[in-house]
């Protein structure tokens, strides 16, 4: 694709990342097929290749309306279109540079505005979350259902075995997922320990950045990164193999930290070296000896597992888990149109609620046509997104394995 970026843009950092992006788009549209917001609403710019000449008009200086802020808006970042792209065209970075500037050039209602700038302030800080979440749990009932339906019972963490193998992992606890599902780490370090792997929870470390990345605050962003950087780092020195995350959506995120601090020459290399410590624990069981695992009797055998875009689309991990799970001797339902995001896509179900539970309604549709006993995930905004409208339970992965020690 030929490009003319004003001035303003084309020496830029963010310039020369979304110039580089934009030659490699052919506009052959196989994106679009495999987009669910254009399935959705068969709106030319409500799919990726539209929103990529929007974010080229705004880079070339052209004039653009409220409207290229709303198709923008509604795109999940589930990056099925960079699976499907025969370019290797890089969208999901080029849609958050694109939201940053249309912000500039058009500015939000006062109401949205506000809202994005509770979400940006209030979800990446787990004692705040936390606080909101048991509030939210103790008046349900008079919350509005869209909301009520994210306020899920917290189920309780269980026993964290001791540190006592030579064999040691750190662990990233997140921002949300300690409050909404303290369980999923705890089981993760009990699975991790009956392997001989010891599971370290670092101090200081808070949210991966993802959220403020993508409700178009980069530079909040960084700070978490450098952070999160600056709290891992001793750990580094006593022989860590991996630093485990069990929210896919954080492990896409953590393993762009070079990408994102690239500017940052203080930064970038350990930047680098986090990124290639980072790993979802799908990566690590599978390369370990699981036959403890397989002849144990299972309270649950037949389940349908919902992908999450960040795993299979954002870390292109598909299949790990579903090769997993069958290799401990569970059944795996058949799940159409599985590359299809579910509509959680972080805080997109509270700012697109309509489009966001459309989605769910497809997936659960699809998740329950094999008629499974549980749904598992890979990611927490997936699971409480799910459960909220789900019959059957809805579980991280890594519980069917804790059942089994």
């Amino acid at each position: 694709m030929q490009t003319r970026l004003t001035d303003q843009y084309r020496n830029t950092s963010e310039g020369v990342v979304a110039e580089a992006i934009l030659r490699k788009c052919v506009h052959c549209g196989f994106c679009n097929a495999t987009c669910p917001t254009y399935q959705l609403l068969g709106d030319e710019n409500d799919g990726p290749r539209g929103r990529i000449y929007l974010i080229k008009q705004l880079l070339e200086g052209q004039e653009v309306s409220s409207n290229t802020l709303t198709h923008l808006d509604r795109c999940l970042t589930c990056r099925s279109c960079e699976t499907t792209c025969p370019s290797g065209v890089e969208y999901s970075k080029l849609l958050d540079i694109g939201k940053r500037i249309a912000e500039q050039q058009l500015p939000r209602s006062k109401k949205d505005k506000a809202t994005r700038e509770r979400l940006n302030e209030y979800l990446p800080n787990k004692k705040a979350f936390g606080t909101a979440l048991k509030l939210g749990q103790t008046f349900k009932r008079f919350l509005p259902k869209t909301l009520a339906d994210k306020v899920v019972d917290t189920r309780p963490a269980g026993q964290w075995p001791a540190a006592r193998h030579a064999r040691r992992m750190l662990i990233l606890e997140g921002c949300v997922q300690p409050s909404l599902s303290p369980d999923i780490n705890a089981a993760t370090a009990r699975v991790l320990d009956r392997l001989g792997i010891s599971l370290i929870v670092p101090s200081g470390v808070g949210c991966c950045g993802a959220v403020n990345q993508h409700l178009a605050e980069p530079e909040k962003a960084r700070e978490q990164m450098r952070r999160n950087i600056d709290a891992w780092w001793p750990y580094l020195a006593e022989k860590v193999e991996a630093i485990i995350i069990t929210a896919s959506g954080c492990g896409a995120t953590i393993k762009d930290y070079a990408y994102h601090l690239r500017d940052d020459y203080d930064y970038v290399i350990k930047a680098e070296r986090i990124a290639y410590l980072a790993r979802d624990i799908s990566e690590v069981l599978q390369k370990e000896d699981l036959s403890r695992f397989t002849t144990k009797p299972k309270k649950i055998k037949k389940v349908a597992f919902q992908s999450p875009c960040s795993l299979q689309h954002g870390q292109k991990l598909n299949g790990v888990v579903e090769g997993i799970l069958q290799q401990c001797g569970y059944e795996l339902t058949p799940v159409v149109d599985a590359h299809l995001c579910c509509g959680s896509a972080g805080t997109y179900s509270i700012l697109q609620p309509e489009m966001a539970e459309q989605l769910r309604t497809n997936k659960l549709e699809h998740l329950n046509a094999g008629k499974p006993e549980a749904i598992v995930t890979a990611n927490i905004g997936c699971q409480t997104h799910l459960q909220g409208a789900s019959t059957i339970p809805v579980y991280h992965w890594v519980h069917l394995l804790d059942q089994l020690g």
